[in-house]
């Protein structure tokens, strides 16, 4: 009886806990990579994009395995610029350091309050994710400098 109380006590905390991190989406940032080169020296921003996009993902948090498809999206990225050594050494990187457990700003699901720890994104998180990215499509949209063409 006593291990049952236990388990309905800690199952109505992880409901509890995974409630409270409906929260606030927070806006996206990206740090680039880190603090890893974000390119060669003859071109020190070859793989950044292949950052910035890995960064979106690890923004949006989720599953253990969308994390796994996100860090190998990133191997993948880098190595097609011509750098394979380089994408395993990051590969290897986000592996260790990017768990949803640590409380870094570069942790899995870091848009989100802390803890968000991995788990199926709910209609309710994807509707905010889709709110930002729409918003961000915006700005860029207005932002961005307009070519005049003469006719």
């Amino acid at each position: 009886m006593n291990k049952l109380i236990r388990i309905v006590a800690l199952t109505g905390l992880a409901t509890l806990a995974a409630t409270s991190v409906a929260g606030d989406l927070k806006a996206f940032v990206s740090d680039g990579c880190s603090a890893f080169p974000e390119g060669t020296t003859e071109d020190q921003r070859l793989w950044l994009h292949c950052c910035t996009d890995h960064d979106y993902a690890y923004w949006q948090g989720g599953t253990y395995k969308a994390r796994l498809a996100a860090d190998l999206v990133l191997r993948q990225c880098v190595a097609t610029v011509g750098e394979k050594d380089v994408a395993l050494l990051m590969l290897a990187g986000v592996r260790v350091g990017g768990s949803a457990f640590f409380p870094t700003a570069f942790r899995w699901g870091y848009g989100w309050p802390y803890p968000k720890f991995y788990a199926p994104l709910t209609q309710d998180q994807l509707k905010k994710i889709e709110r930002h990215k729409k918003a961000r499509e915006n700005r860029a949209a207005t932002s961005a400098p307009r070519l005049e063409v003469e006719p």
